[in-house]
Formats: structure tokens, sequence, C-alpha cells
């Protein structure tokens, strides 16, 4: 197993066990939050039925105020009918019964005057009413509300009594005036925070609102009517009957922090999710640079350490040709030994940043497919075909460019084996620029191994030492910013590498 096959494997892993620990982390938030929300759910819910409760409470009360002035005006009329069967009586009756219930109000304020609003009684009065009296219209009106009881004490005479309720009535009233009120207030202020509008029978008047709603929304006729109708799909409203309110509508939903709760997993996986992007991203560039840097390098340190025994061998040659003039080796030798020097150039540009100039990238091509053929075996045939209609130069440097190709093409060689077949060079362009494409028909390379091919040190000889692609591509798209990749391959068939540069029209 190489380096790559360990390194997706521990990929896999540290996946898998990363994974496990987001499952587990989302799977113990999420329940932590279920459960929170579950509780204010709860407390949502307490504080409804209370409010339920609590106006049902109102509400009685209310009734038994109307009970109270009921029984108080009863006991008016009462009163009034004891006051005429004691002005008529006669001195056989019993009038200790009259007089009993005559005497026996405490507590409701009564004024009796005549035809003329004389006042000729009064009973229960504060202080304002003592001392007068005439009964004028607009006193009689300022004392009570209710209509008076008319008492005859002659055929043709009347007297009137005017009745208000007691004053203890009044203050159990003020009470239930106060508890309304403080009833609304604690609607909107022991909400747990959760948005509550309370509105009259029409829907639209707002008669309190609290918790975490806006008080724009409340200002804005159709934000509110949007709001309430948001609140009616999510929650059923309650509704009260008041006192002097008539029928209101408390309409509410979830808080803000619950609906918080309620996304919190799905935020939390996305923050994980970006910061485990960020770290890979991140690592990736750095892994890269320290690989560029490693590879740079050693292809200076390769030039550098060729140098000297390069200059040796020229200076032995020489001195060999003085006592051998006629020897025809020494031709191939300095063939040999200027290959070793453009090797060491190549070495030397890779670890700097070469100079690219214009040309003609078909001659290029040609004369690596004419070096290349008179090197690779017989039974391999290797062919050009030029599709361009013009010609096209291009910001190279050759020297790197021609390493390229003779890497690719020595490739397709080695891919093809022992075995009889072809090369097939094909240059073409398209929107983007200038595409060669390199197709051999050998054994293929397989769909996991299509990019990892171009990564340092990777290699499917038993030889190799994996640099060939990987400073390829490094000259390709660092240094030409072009593209070179594995266009298509079928094991057993054959593959395709192409090469796009980017091109300017002659």
């Amino acid at each position: 197993m190489n380096i790559y096959s360990k390194k997706r494997s521990w990929k896999f892993f540290l996946l898998a066990f990363a994974s496990v620990i987001v499952v587990v982390s989302l799977w113990y938030t999420n329940g932590f939050i279920r459960r929170l929300a579950e509780n204010e759910r709860i407390q949502v819910e307490l504080w409804a039925n209370a409010i339920s409760r609590k106006a049902n409470l109102v509400n009685y009360t209310e009734k038994l105020f109307e009970n109270l002035r009921l029984k108080e005006k009863r006991y008016v009329y009462l009163w009034s009918e004891a006051t005429k069967k004691l002005i008529f009586a006669n001195n056989n009756d019993d009038i200790e019964f009259f007089t009993g219930v005559i005497s026996g109000n405490k507590d409701i304020p009564v004024i009796v005057t005549d035809e003329e609003g004389n006042i000729t009684a009064r009973k229960n009065l504060d202080s304002d009413y003592e001392q007068l009296q005439v009964l004028k219209p607009d006193e009689s009106e300022k004392f009570t509300l209710y209509p008076p009881i008319i008492v005859p004490y002659y055929e043709d005479q009347f007297n009137y009594i005017y009745y208000r309720n007691s004053n203890t009535y009044y203050r159990l009233k003020s009470t239930l005036d106060d508890l309304t009120l403080s009833f609304l207030d604690e609607i909107v202020n022991n909400s747990s925070s959760a948005p509550v509008i309370v509105t009259d029978s029409t829907r639209t008047k707002v008669v309190a609102f609290g918790g975490d709603l806006d008080s724009t929304i409340v200002l804005d006729s159709v934000k509110l009517a949007d709001a309430i109708a948001h609140m009616e799909d999510n929650k059923t409203p309650i509704i009260v009957n008041l006192p002097n309110k008539g029928k209101n509508y408390i309409f509410y939903e979830d808080s803000f922090l619950l609906t918080q709760m309620r996304y919190f997993p799905a935020v939390l996986l996305s923050v994980i999710g970006l910061f485990l992007i960020i770290s890979y991203v991140l690592f990736s560039i750095s892994r890269k640079s320290e690989q560029s840097k490693v590879w740079a390098g050693m292809a200076k340190e390769t030039a550098h350490q060729l140098g000297t025994p390069i200059t040796s061998l020229m200076g032995w040659i020489e001195v060999m040709k003085m006592n051998y003039p006629k020897e025809q080796a020494f031709v191939e030798m300095n063939k040999d030994i200027d290959r070793l020097k453009l090797v060491s150039e190549r070495f030397s540009k890779i670890g700097s940043i070469p100079e690219l100039k214009e040309d003609n990238i078909i001659i290029i091509v040609k004369s690596v497919v004419d070096y290349m053929t008179r090197r690779a075996p017989k039974k391999i045939e290797i062919s050009l075909k030029n599709e361009l209609s013009e010609v096209y130069l291009v910001d190279v440097n050759k020297h790197l460019i021609i390493w390229v190709f003779e890497n690719l093409i020595r490739n397709a060689v080695d891919a093809i084996g022992p075995e009889s077949g072809n090369i097939n060079i094909n240059i073409d362009q398209n929107e983007k620029g200038i595409i060669i494409d390199i197709n051999d028909t050998g054994k293929g390379i397989p769909k996991t191994q299509q990019k990892t091919i171009f990564n340092p040190g990777y290699s499917t000889k038993a030889r190799g030492w994996g640099l060939g692609l990987s400073l390829s591509k490094r000259i390709i798209e660092d240094y030409h910013k072009g593209k070179v990749f594995v266009k298509q391959s079928t094991i057993g068939q054959g593959s395709t590498f192409r090469v796009v540069l980017n091109k300017k029209k002659k």
C-alpha cells in the first residue's frame, strides 16, 4: 500500500470519526434543547391556562357585583314600600316591621324629595349632600343614574326616592376595575417572553401587548393583521370576557428564544461543517506549499549537483579530443552532455519563476514528437495531427514545456509496455485556448487514481519516483496558467491526457 492509499484510508477514518463526534454532539445538544423547548412550551401553556382561569375569576367577581347591585336595588324598593306603608298605616297596623326595614338601611345612600325637589329626608349621605336642601335635576343626575322611585302620600301628591349603590359596592367596584387592569398587565408581563397581543372583539383594536413583540408592529395595521394571523395559525387564541370590555382575544406564540432553540442544532451543524471545511482547506494549502518548496528545493539541488560533473566531463572530452581528434564517439558524447545540460537547466528553472516568451506551440510539439519517435520502441507508432487553421503563439518557457510533453509521451510509452500500440497527439482549440491531447492505447488508469497520479511521490511503476506528472502539473498550471488533466481513461483500452494553454492569435 503506497502513501496515497494510506492517506485515503486515514481520511475515511478521520471523516468517520468526525461524523460520529458531530452526530453524538448534535444528538446530545438536540435532546437538551428539546427538553428546554418542552419546558418553555409547558410554561406557556400553564400561563395560558392561568390566564383563562383568572379571566373566569374576574368574570365571576363581576357577576357577584351585579348580584349585589340587584340586591341593593330590591332592598331600596322594599325600603320605599315600607315607607309607603308607614305613611298610610292605621292606628291598628303593626308598624314595627316597616320601621325596622327603614332603620335597617345602614349603607345605601337615599334622598327623599317632594314634587318640587325639596329634600324631606336623607340617609347615609356623604358631606357633599348633608347640607343640600333642594335636589335639582343636575344634582340628581350627579347623585345617581337610577330613576327615582315614586311614592304617593296623598291622593294627588307624591314623594320621590333617589338612591344609588352603597359605598361598599363602589369600593368593591373600584377593586374590580383595578383587578381588571392588573389582569391585562399580568397577561403581557408574565408571558415567559412569549409575544402577546390582546385585542377587542373586532380583533383590530389592541388593548394590550407585551413579551418579545416589536412595538412597531402594533402601530402598523398591516403588520398587526399579519402578526395576528401568524399567531392564530400557531396557537389557538384565548377568548376572555372582561368587565366593561366585553369579549377580548389573547393571541400569543412561542418566544423568540424557543424559536432560536429549534434552529440551534442546524446552526451548530453548519458552524461545525464550516469550521471543518476551512480547517481542511488551510491545512491542504499549507501542505501543498510545503510540498512545493520541498520539490523546488530538490530540483535546484539536483541542478546544482549535476553542474559539477557535467563541467568536468566537458573538460575531459576536450582533453581526449586533443589525443584522438578523429574519434566519432566524442560527437555522441557531446550530444549526451548537451542533454545533461538541458536536464540541469530544466531542474534549475523548477526552483524559480521561469521567463515566458511567445513561441509557436505547433513547432514545439512537433519537435518533441520527432525526438520521442526516434527513442520509442519500434512497435509503438507516434503520430501528430494539427487541426489549427491558423498559427497561434503562446507564452511559454520552451525548455519546460518540452519537458512536459516528453514526460507525457514517455508515460504513454510506459503505459503501452512491450506490446504494440499507438500514441496520437492532436492539436486543436476552443474558446479557452490551445488544446493538446495525448492519447495512448495502453493499460488505462482507474478512476480512483486519475487525480492522485498528479500528487508528488505517487507512481504506479515499480521503480518510479512519482515526480514526472507532479512537476508537469506545476509547470503547466503554476508557471503557464494552463491546465493538465486526465480527459478520459478506460482500463485495458488506454488514456487521454489533455493540456490547455492560453493562446495569442498572430
